[in-house]
């Protein structure tokens, strides 16, 4: 896989494209088929979003995307991670797994679509505190989630503005 969401049939950047451009075309090649890499890639490093899955390592237990059937081997240590990207304060995840397991790196609650919790996070760079993070549960862009992609992009949105990034 070369980037994150390359499924076609997934509405993540047909959303960000909302979203940034009120366009839901905006990452679409010239094809019509696929997304364009090379837009997808640029606007992430310009909108400084950085995608990084939950899990390390997983087992498929049927030959399938669904993440009923995914199990969590490992999950990535989410505030190690952070501890390396300091100016990173936000975290959003697609998905009820993805939210479970992230909580679960947290140890927090986990949020309801469209909706944060506060964490803290440990300076792991040799200082001696913590710093605020916030982890937005956010719907899946996945097709098979029962929200239309309006609605959707709205819940993203409200995110990246209350994020300051809108």
């Amino acid at each position: 896989m070369d980037f994150f969401y390359p499924n076609f049939n997934n509405d993540m950047w047909r959303i960000m494209g909302l979203v940034f451009f009120g366009d839901r075309n905006r990452f679409i090649a010239g094809d019509g088929r696929h997304f364009d890499k090379d837009a997808i890639t640029g606007f992430c490093s310009v909108a400084g979003i950085a995608l990084f899955d939950t899990a390390s390592e997983v087992r498929r237990l049927k030959d399938n995307a669904s993440d009923k059937f995914l199990e969590i081997v490992k999950a990535t240590d989410i505030p190690e991670l952070l501890g390396r990207i300091p100016g990173c304060h936000t975290v959003a995840v697609t998905g009820q797994k993805a939210a479970e397991t992230a909580a679960g790196t947290f140890g927090c609650e986990v949020p309801s679509p469209g909706s944060c919790v506060d964490v803290k996070v440990v300076d792991v760079n040799g200082g001696s505190g913590f710093r605020e993070c916030r982890l937005w549960r956010m719907p899946s862009s996945s097709r098979a989630y029962p929200l239309a992609l309006e609605k959707k992009a709205e819940l993203y949105r409200k995110m990246f503005m209350a994020e300051g990034i809108l």
